[in-house]
């Protein structure tokens, strides 16, 4: 029997406990469900046996995920079909992955009682880098986690009085920080360009404690041009959409580091907003100090994309897109 050309094999996986199996089986198989759809295999659970049937590349691949989501279970991780489409899309890029080492790495839980974990390798490496690094810079598509995991660990280090303060900021418009047209006060101005940065904070703590940490300016979150002429110590800074930074605002943030500091920089330089005769500051520090000693950069793609399915191939999409403008000249074919 051949599907799509391909001999059919068959295999089998054995588990210890009942219990277990049923959890990553999920209800009403869920989860295997899942899985088949995933992997283009059928499955068939009988007792504490696992059938699976499929290509010669599908079976080992549903076989190490089938293992590995099992281990997992065990040691009491609450597994969502989220978490095994990302742990799929891991074992697909790289069989030799240990799901476990990755989403049982936990950076934080939420007020919201959610634990915040890595969903990908890139991500696993970028907290690794943060946690050994007082210089991270994180750089990729949009809804890879870089904002996201780089709030966690600051959330985290603060609680854990690593740091005394947060400082999280971003540039206050595309292009250069022109608010004058805006209308309002300077508060009016800018705070819908922070409102990612709040969204984040608020999903990491409790909306009344993390304005009563606002008020009292353990966390502050800014403009980048309310960093001119300070310097931070002790403190956790993030700066976000760093790729519409100009080359003298990103020389400017990048100095204010003081002693027992760390400091995040994320952005996509897919997406730079700044007009033609600007360098972006982010695309500029990766060429002045990618090999230097103490600064990890971290690089992400669209398969670290953690939200909806449709983003990574969207992303994926929109680069192809751009590798033909390229060969083009800047025009897109018709």
């Amino acid at each position: 029997m051949k599907q799509n050309n391909t001999p059919l094999i068959s295999d089998r996986i054995d588990f210890a406990d009942n219990d277990l199996l049923r959890n990553l089986c999920g209800e009403h198989d869920r989860n295997i469900k899942l899985i088949e759809r995933l992997a283009t295999v059928k499955l068939s659970v009988r007792g504490n046996v696992v059938s699976i049937a499929g290509s010669r590349f599908s079976v080992p691949l549903a076989k190490g995920l089938l293992a590995q989501l099992y281990k997992i279970t065990g040691k009491g991780y609450p597994l969502s079909p989220a978490d095994i489409e990302y742990a799929y899309r891991i074992l697909a890029e790289d069989a030799t992955a240990d799901l476990e080492r990755l989403f049982l790495d936990t950076v934080f839980i939420s007020s919201k009682k959610r634990i915040i974990t890595p969903k990908s390798i890139a991500q696993k490496l970028y907290i690794d880098a943060i946690r050994e690094s007082d210089m991270v810079f994180g750089i990729g598509p949009a809804g890879t986690g870089k904002t996201y995991l780089a709030m966690a660990m600051a959330v985290s280090a603060l609680l854990e009085k690593k740091v005394n303060r947060i400082s999280l900021a971003r540039p206050a418009v595309e292009a250069g920080e022109k608010l004058g047209f805006l209308p309002g006060d300077l508060s009016e101005k800018v705070n819908p360009y922070l409102r990612p940065l709040y969204d984040a904070l608020f999903d990491m703590i409790d909306f009344d404690r993390a304005t009563a940490l606002i008020q009292k300016g353990v966390i502050e979150v800014a403009p980048l041009a309310f960093m001119r002429g300070r310097t931070l110590n002790d403190s956790f800074v993030i700066l976000d959409e760093a790729q519409n930074t100009t080359s003298e605002q990103m020389k400017m943030f990048l100095t204010r580091l003081g002693y027992g500091s760390k400091a995040v920089i994320t952005g996509d330089v897919t997406q730079i907003d700044l007009p033609p005769d600007k360098i972006s500051g982010l695309v500029e520090a990766e060429e002045l100090l990618c090999k230097t000693e103490g600064i990890r950069f971290i690089h992400f793609s669209e398969l670290d994309v953690v939200r909806h399915p449709l983003v990574q191939d969207i992303i994926r999409a929109y680069n192809h897109l751009d590798r033909r403008k390229r060969r083009n000249g800047g025009r897109s074919e018709a």
